[in-house]
């Protein structure tokens, strides 16, 4: 009995595997019209749902990582390839001058106000049930 829910639960476990590799690459397949892929809408939508007092939204690039579920590295990496593109800005963070604060360009808001409903699309139609 043991080894039956042990193997019910590894079952589980790779379906929910197999549901997020398809739920990717749709996700990929339709933000690459838009320049994006999944992770790259990712950064983006952490940026647009960030709310401070101050006015200039940011995020510290640690905050996003725990977010995005990107290693640090390979966080810092699509940051630059985004602030080249004009999408984000990456700024000195004031509270600790060793920290690196990352903001959406008014480029990068209005993206990801146009890919907004396709992820969302896809999200429906994939994890959806019936």
């Amino acid at each position: 009995m043991a080894q039956q829910a042990e193997q019910a639960l590894v079952e589980r476990w790779r379906d929910i595997l197999a549901l997020h590799a398809r739920t990717q690459c749709e996700l990929d397949r339709a933000l690459h019209g838009h320049g994006l892929c999944a992770s790259d809408f990712e950064v983006l939508d952490v940026l647009a749902g960030c709310r401070t007092p101050k006015g200039m939204p940011s995020y510290r690039v640690q905050e996003i990582s725990e977010r995005v579920h990107l290693s640090q590295s390979a966080l810092s990496r699509l940051i630059a390839r985004l602030e080249k593109e004009g999408l984000v800005e990456r700024g000195m963070c004031s509270e600790d001058r060793r920290g690196v604060k990352v903001c959406l360009t008014a480029k990068g808001r209005a993206l990801h106000g146009e890919v907004l409903p396709v992820q969302r699309a896809v999200l429906a139609r994939m994890l959806t049930d019936g």
